[in-house]
């Protein structure tokens, strides 16, 4: 399963961006799919998380009511909505799948990840 993120970039405090992860190789739809974060001198964090189907999300309290997830299996696609955007949410966010959904971050296959950063 190859996975590539896009979407970071440069966003002002209380702004929103939203990532995309397009996913290939087999059967892609049938793995859960997660969003994870790492900023400069922190380890790996999950941020959140959908089942194969859509029917189960998991999220970090530190983005609950402002990140939504969701994915489009016709497209292969996933994507991470982020509002109300803080300075601590700056990280380098991948994209992730496994085949189980799952808060840690043991997951099977990683994207490059993409870079967002929150400043004024």
């Amino acid at each position: 399963v190859q996975l590539v993120e896009s979407g970071g970039g440069l966003v002002q405090p209380g702004g929103s961006l939203r990532l995309s992860c397009v996913a290939s190789g087999s059967t892609v739809s049938r793995y859960a799919m997660g969003w994870f974060r790492q900023a400069p001198g922190k380890s790996r964090e999950f941020v959140s998380a959908i089942s194969w189907t859509g029917g189960i999300t998991r999220y970090a309290d530190s983005v609950k009511g402002r990140f939504t997830i969701s994915r489009d299996n016709a497209k292969n696609m996933v994507y991470l909505q982020m509002n109300s955007l803080k300075p601590e949410d700056t990280a380098v966010y991948y994209c992730a799948a496994n085949n189980g959904i799952t808060t840690t971050v043991t997951y099977d296959y990683w994207g490059q990840g993409t870079l967002v950063t929150v400043s004024s």
